[in-house]
């Protein structure tokens, strides 16, 4: 029998799955903000969709993730923003008013936090 080149037969099929988990934070201003202010707000001082006080703003997933804040129910440019997430005096979100602008007391702060979570599985078939 003459030599032959064996080839290996194989199929694989991947699928991918994505979770995202989405965390919506809430806060009313106690004071006025004014034009070349910032506006910081503490992780403790946000409350959550069913009420209750956070405690902690959510790590943002390495490339699987982000944020936005809204202001009075408008979207905000990321340049005006900094969050930092953690605990209660570490995580907090810091808004940089612009001049000639302002944050009234009593304005709605929204900060929404989306981390996906993509899951893979393979299977091959010989």
């Amino acid at each position: 029998m003459a030599l032959q080149i064996m080839k290996i037969l194989a199929s694989a099929t991947t699928v991918t799955t994505v979770s995202p988990v989405n965390t919506k934070l809430f806060y009313v201003t106690t004071a006025q903000t004014d034009g070349g202010g910032t506006l910081t707000i503490d992780a403790a001082d946000f409350f959550l969709d069913d009420g209750s006080a956070a405690t902690t703003l959510p790590a943002l997933e390495s490339s699987n993730s982000y944020y936005q804040v809204y202001i009075n129910g408008l979207l905000q440019m990321e340049g005006l923003l900094t969050y930092t997430p953690g605990a209660t005096g570490v995580g907090s979100v810091a808004v940089d008013v612009p001049i000639g602008g302002s944050i009234l007391t009593g304005t709605p702060v929204i900060v929404e936090v989306v981390n996906f979570t993509p899951a893979s599985s393979t299977t091959v078939t010989t």
